[in-house]
Order: C-alpha cells, then structure tokens, then sequence
C-alpha cells in the first residue's frame, strides 16, 4: 500500500482517509488513477447526487460510491462511469443486515479489507467481471451473519463456490475472530487474509483451469482431481502431516491442492503489499553489529511489477524478520510467523508468474 499526499496541502494522509486531517479537503481513493484525491464540491448530478471535481485535475469529475453514505466506503467513481457503486463495491451482492446492532461497523470494517483486496487486483489488472457484465462467472461476494431459525442458528460459512465468496461477518469482531484462529490451531487469521485465501480459489478457476496452466499448476501443487472432500475430511481428523513445513506455506495447504494454492496466492499478496508498504516508507535495513549480510535490504523497486520471485524473496526475509522483531518489542506475537522453504518459494514463483501472464499464455501460445 502506497503513502499518498493531500492534493490540497501536502499533509501525508492514509488509504483510509476520507477527509485531510490538516486542511480539510474531502479525499476519495480514484482507481481510474490509482490515487488518493483531493476534491472540492461541484454543480450536482441531474439526480441530486453530489458531484466533485479532483484538484489535481479539474476535468475530472467524481461521485462518492453510493455506501458513502453508509460510512463505509471512500472510493470514488469517475462520472463518465455512469455507477452508483465504487470499483469494489459493485461486487457486493449481499450486504449485511444493518438492523442487527454492530453490523454497520462490522460492515465497514469488512469493506476496508475488500477495498485493500481490490487495490491489489486492480493494480496487477486482474480481471474483475461483474454480473453486470454478463461473465460467465463473474465475483461477487455475499456478506453475512449467521441466521437466526425456529430449528435454531443456521450457521454461515466463509468460503468460495464459482465466483461467490461469502463471508462470515462475525469474522469482523476481534474476539470472535481469535476464538475460531484457536479452535482452529491457526498461527493467523484476519479479514484480509480471508478475502485474499479466498480471491485465490476465483483466480484458479480463471487463471488455472481456464487458462491452459492445469499441467503446470499439477506439477507444482499436485493433482487438484483429488477428492476434495475426503481431503478436508481427513485433514480435520488427522492433522497436517508430519514435516509438512518443507513443503507447505501452512497446515491447512497440506489438505489439498486447491487450499496449497489459495493459501500460497494470500502469502503471496501479503508479500507483494507489504513490500509496496515498506517501500513507500524508503524502508532499508542494515543491522548493527551483527555479520549476516542477509538481514540487510533496501526496498527500492515496485513490488507489483518486480521482474523475478527472487527479488521479492530478497527483500521479504529481512523485512519479515524486522517486522516480527519490533511486534516482540511491543509485546505481541509475530505478524509474519511462517517460514518460507525452498519448495514454498517455488509455489510463489508459480503464482508470481501467473499473475505476470508468464504461465498461460505461453502455454495458449504452444497450443
């Protein structure tokens, strides 16, 4: 995630910002140009919906996203779009039930980890059909709490199934999120890490099945053809195998090769973004009075189109080992607490070429 600055003041504001702190200007982040924008108030849209124009460019004329007026979103869309719903919301097509006390905040926090996934999509220019667009799979996300039956709670289940990602928003209440990272012998689990996991399973039907990489994908992480829930079945049973960190990102990749791949593909956007993050801070590591070169690193390139796996892998392990030894120094645990074996840097290379188009289209090519 970039730093951006205030269009009007120059004072550093936030992703999540929708106003400048300093002087303000009301901000929106503008995906047609992939920047937080400054705004100033504009002659309103025939309808009555407020219009702005971007300071930095005034032919540029935005509407907030229509769940601006809920309070939970701050992306904008260009008027000659002609949407009411931001880039990430328009994919929403169950929301929550705002008459439930909690679930507007719930709502917003939800929104704000999507928003983050959509950041990351849209600057790789992933696909990201809707229905709208008459996709034969388009994304879509169904957002909801557990329902409330004569026959008792009918229980929601965060997961993917052709295109629909649904998810629990219980996960947005902290204690109920860490209650089921335990239950479940989980090292990490937050909204994010859900969406991206998830985004995974979408990018492997259009990316993988779809897009002539089945035989590299095999080769890589296995036979996907696998009974899947025979797999799940003995995983929750049995457990992840023993020595399965030389192999596997986490215990639950071990159950089969969908979940490798989809918990491979969230690693590897942790990966990307926080470098981004790191990078947009002028973040360079060299310890002091300590010999081993490898806990040294500057990241000074553009983590979305870095060139190779390894310049990634280069910078992540001392920016990794940073990050978790300054999370120590404040009493918490590790942010990042996974290791990364030779066989699991080569599952991220697969997905780091995928994205990069380098799989597929070759693969198209040849046939």
């Amino acid at each position: 995630m970039k730093l951006y600055q205030c269009q009007s003041c120059g004072n550093t504001v936030y992703f999540e910002n929708s106003v400048c702190v300093a002087c303000g200007a009301p901000l929106g982040y503008a995906p047609d140009v992939q920047t937080m924008v400054a705004l100033e108030p504009a002659e309103p849209a025939p309808d009555g919906r407020p219009a702005f124009i971007s300071l930095a460019d005034r032919s540029r004329r935005y509407f907030f996203c229509v769940n601006a007026d809920q309070g939970v979103c701050n992306w904008l869309t260009a008027a000659e779009e002609g949407e009411l719903f931001c880039r990430s919301c328009r994919h929403n097509n169950l929301a929550p039930d705002l008459t439930v006390g909690g679930n507007r905040e719930r709502w917003g926090r939800i929104e704000l980890a999507k928003r983050q996934l959509f950041y990351s999509l849209l600057r790789w220019g992933l696909p990201t059909p809707t229905v709208a667009q008459g996709a034969p799979e388009p994304l879509v996300f169904d957002l909801l709490g557990d329902v409330r039956t004569d026959q008792g709670v009918e229980k929601i289940l965060t997961g993917h199934d052709l295109g629909r990602i649904t998810l629990n928003i219980s996960e947005a209440d902290d204690d109920e999120r860490e209650k089921r990272r335990v239950a479940m012998g989980e090292p990490y689990r937050t909204l994010l890490g859900h969406f991206r996991h998830e985004v995974g399973h979408y990018y492997w039907d259009l990316l993988v099945r779809d897009g002539a990489a089945l035989d590299a994908f095999r080769a890589t992480f296995g036979d996907e053809r696998a009974d899947y829930g025979a797999a799940l079945q003995a995983h929750y049973a049995n457990g992840a195998p023993p020595g399965w960190q030389a192999g596997f990102i986490s215990p639950y990749a071990t159950s089969h090769p969908w979940e490798d791949f989809a918990e491979s593909w969230a690693h590897y956007m942790h990966i990307v973004d926080t470098l981004e993050t790191a990078g947009s801070f002028g973040v360079s590591l060299q310890p002091r009075h300590v010999a081993d070169a490898s806990l040294a690193t500057a990241v000074s390139f553009d983590a979305y189109h870095v060139g190779t796996i390894e310049e990634l892998m280069d910078a992540w392990g001392p920016v990794s080992v940073a990050l978790n030894a300054l999370s120590r120094s404040l009493g918490q645990p590790d942010p990042y607490p996974f290791v990364l074996s030779r066989a699991v840097i080569g599952k991220l290379d697969f997905i780091h070429r995928l994205v990069r188009g380098q799989i597929g289209r070759v693969a198209s090519a040849a046939a």
